[in-house]
């Protein structure tokens, strides 16, 4: 989809659809059409949130989109908002929809209500359908076609924010693809493929790729032992970035991407077993993230690290009770395969701290016990330092994808001291699950300021409009946006 800027008025584009923001208990904005005004009136649209009323006029279709209150305007809202009237739209063979920006409340400027716009309607226009073999899925046309272009009017030139919130978007998106990918076709080969292409496409991203006999070379024992029990290869994946004149200490993306999570010897319960193929989401978001920085070319260095492996039974697999050695010279006991998530990123850490970053945040769908604490509406963060804490949860705010701080105090720490080694993956007494693997984390990252989001509840089936069902891209927007915040751009 192509999204672009304009200061004409709706009326006066070349867009078939028109989209106008209608607030609860007010008349719609200057340029809305008699018909519309009609429509508000008998009450067959109005202002409520998420309400939609469709009128003809002037030879083009109008959408009453309802913001709510004014008072409640914020940029979520009206990205959710953005995301039913871009369902309507495909519904009515809309190739081209403009939107009205809407005239903003106190503290909403409309440059967010813009990236708003521009990521509400991308997002819900997605569709992942790599491996239907025909459009419809079943033999038959599809219901609705993608739209092909998405214009923004606005009195003021908004095309900077337009531009970068469709780049956000697609990133997203292509994570969200990554994601979807069954585990036999997105193997961490294949992971590693996608991202050398990245880095083909992108010249100021540098990629390196390394496999199993790397991994064991760089002594990264906990990773190593993960990887055992496949038959696919593993893949440690690096990419780096230097920005123009950049500034600011070198940030650090660790992903976890475990691209087919059975349990190991400690196997899961078949029910969604399914599901575990998004438990590379981490990573997904981290290589996207990584190229949308690139591609808008800020100002920033960084340093992003994938691991990337499959986590199966088999007669090499590691078993309960095995004592492992991470990259730091740490030891660990495995006391459940099924915690290998924290054993991947161990060594990950570890090396992108080798590698020079100076902030890190690790993005992982690491824990279930995150899902019981704070649903899919807030990921879990956890810090070893306030002030680095505090910024991931301001940007996590502004790009939309909210996070909530969870306490890393020392009395967890002795739940993941080991017995017969130095650190144990998963004590037996079952407190305080998502924390306690933060606190295992901790050991890896010394005194460099670090954040840890589990994304296992938001990673997919997020339960908004503009991603309902399947991958949700979760992270991108934040990690983007964290980077935004250390560049000159961030205003």
């Amino acid at each position: 989809m192509q999204a672009s800027s304009t200061t004409d008025r709706p009326g006066a584009t070349a867009a078939d659809t028109i989209a106008i923001g209608v607030f609860a208990g007010e008349e719609p904005p200057d340029g809305a059409p008699t018909q519309m005004r009609e429509l508000l009136a008998s009450g067959e649209a109005s202002g409520t949130f998420k309400s939609l009323g469709l009128a003809h006029a002037d030879g083009k279709r109008w959408l009453a989109v309802g913001l709510g209150e004014r008072a409640e305007l914020s940029p979520e809202t009206v990205r959710s908002a953005a995301a039913v009237a871009s369902e309507r739209a495909r519904e009515i063979a809309t190739r081209t929809l403009c939107w009205q920006v809407p005239a903003g409340a106190d503290g909403v400027h409309a440059e967010q209500l813009a990236t708003a716009l521009v990521e509400g309607t991308m997002l819900a226009n997605y569709r992942f359908e790599r491996f239907k073999s025909t459009p419809g899925g079943d033999g038959s046309e599809p219901k609705s076609k993608p739209l092909e272009a998405l214009l923004l009017s606005a009195p003021d030139q908004l095309g900077d924010a337009v531009a970068r919130a469709a780049v956000i978007a697609e990133a997203v998106n292509s994570a969200r693809d990554l994601q979807n990918r069954p585990a036999n076709d997105l193997t961490p080969t294949a992971l590693a493929e996608h991202a050398a292409a990245l880095a083909t496409q992108l010249p100021a991203l540098e990629v390196e790729v390394e496999g199993r006999d790397g991994i064991e070379a760089r002594g990264m024992g906990a990773f190593a032992a993960v990887a055992k029990g496949s038959e696919q290869e593993p893949a440690l994946i690096t990419l780096r970035y230097d920005g123009p004149r950049a500034e600011g200490p070198a940030l650090g993306f660790v992903g976890k991407a475990v691209t087919f999570d059975s349990g190991g010897i400690s196997l899961k319960p078949g029910a969604k077993m399914a599901e575990m193929k998004f438990d590379m989401s981490g990573g997904a978001a981290v290589i996207e993230a990584a190229g949308a920085v690139a591609r808008l070319q800020l100002p920033v260095r960084l340093v992003a690290v994938i691991g990337a492996t499959e986590n199966l039974p088999s007669g090499r697999s590691m078993k309960p009770g095995d004592i492992v050695r991470a990259s730091n010279g740490k030891t660990i006991e495995v006391n459940n395969t099924d915690a290998e998530g924290r054993l991947v990123l161990a060594d990950c850490l570890c090396h992108a701290l080798a590698e020079g970053a100076e902030r890190i945040v690790d993005v992982a769908t690491l824990t279930g016990a995150v899902i019981i604490a704070l649903g899919s509406t807030y990921a879990g963060l956890m810090s070893n330092d306030d002030e680095f804490a505090a910024r991931v949860s301001a940007v996590g705010e502004r790009a939309g994808e909210t996070v909530w701080r969870l306490p890393l105090h020392r009395e967890y720490a002795e739940l993941v001291k080991g017995t017969y080694a130095d650190l144990n993956n998963a004590p037996e007494a079952r407190k305080a699950g998502t924390i306690v693997a933060g606190t295992f984390l901790s050991n890896f990252v010394g005194d460099v300021p670090w954040a840890h989001l589990d994304i296992a509840g938001s990673a997919w089936d997020l339960g908004r409009p503009y991603a309902s069902k399947g991958a949700s891209g979760y992270g991108v927007r934040l990690l983007v946006e964290l980077a935004r915040s250390y560049s000159a751009v961030a205003g």
